[in-house]
């Protein structure tokens, strides 16, 4: 079953960000180039990010990669 990661989808929506603005400044910011549909399904459950990705997004919410992809 495929559990929607919902802390990291709280955190965009707190940020007042769209998936396209957290895309762009991955890109920016951390070099990390992967498109919005991708990170759409990093949200969804459906894809794991790699540990890069995984260390940029949280970067841009400025939580550990602990809080954001394990746990509830």
């Amino acid at each position: 079953m495929i559990k929607k990661r919902f802390k990291l989808i709280q955190l965009r929506k707190d940020a007042n960000l769209f998936q396209k603005d957290v895309v762009y400044r991955l890109e920016s910011q951390y070099g990390i180039s992967i498109t919005e549909s991708y990170y759409g399904m990093i949200e969804q459950g459906v894809r794991t990010p790699s540990l890069e990705i995984a260390l940029a997004i949280s970067k841009v919410f400025d939580k550990s990669p602990e809080y954001i992809f394990f746990g509830d």
